[in-house]
């Protein structure tokens, strides 16, 4: 048997592949390439979504600000009881619908663990619109989103 992959697998392997779905993925991956596609000023067009979503969410907004790459770098910190992993990336994918365009791609990175128990989660997203899927350009959004947690 192959490895595991989850608690419990007895089979070792799946039951067939994803190719339907690669067009999509390679779709937003190529718009992610184009020069200027990621859009400005994400303080205006997704910080109002973001702090609507936390107050809904055990997540209470920190700071924001605009990377060099473009990236709009969000920290939050955890609320609620002492988390799971599932129940954080939970509450991240709740945040992430209330911007999320027509193509979005979600990577949990890392967890962070500082000496005194903090750990900090990140997530990568990218959202938008690619050629041919709205009446406006194409253009999108490319955040990081860092949740601290006490565990």
């Amino acid at each position: 048997m192959a490895d595991f992959r989850w608690d419990g697998d007895e089979r070792g392997e799946g039951v067939a592949d994803a190719a339907a779905f690669a067009a999509g993925a390679v779709e937003l991956a190529e718009a992610m390439h184009q020069a200027k596609w990621v859009a400005e000023e994400p303080e205006v067009h997704l910080l109002p979504h973001l702090e609507r979503a936390c107050r809904s969410l055990p997540l209470r907004f920190e700071e924001a600000s605009s990377a060099a790459d473009g990236a709009f770098d969000v920290r939050l910190r955890w609320t609620g009881e002492t988390p799971s992993v599932g129940e954080i990336r939970a509450a991240v994918f709740t945040l992430v619908g209330s911007f999320a365009e027509l193509s979005t791609y979600v990577k949990q990175r890392r967890i962070e663990e500082t000496a005194d128990g903090d750990r900090t989660f990140l997530f990568e997203i990218v959202t938008g619109f690619v050629d041919g899927e709205s009446r406006f350009a194409p253009h999108g959004h490319s955040v990081r989103v860092h949740v601290s947690a006490l565990t």
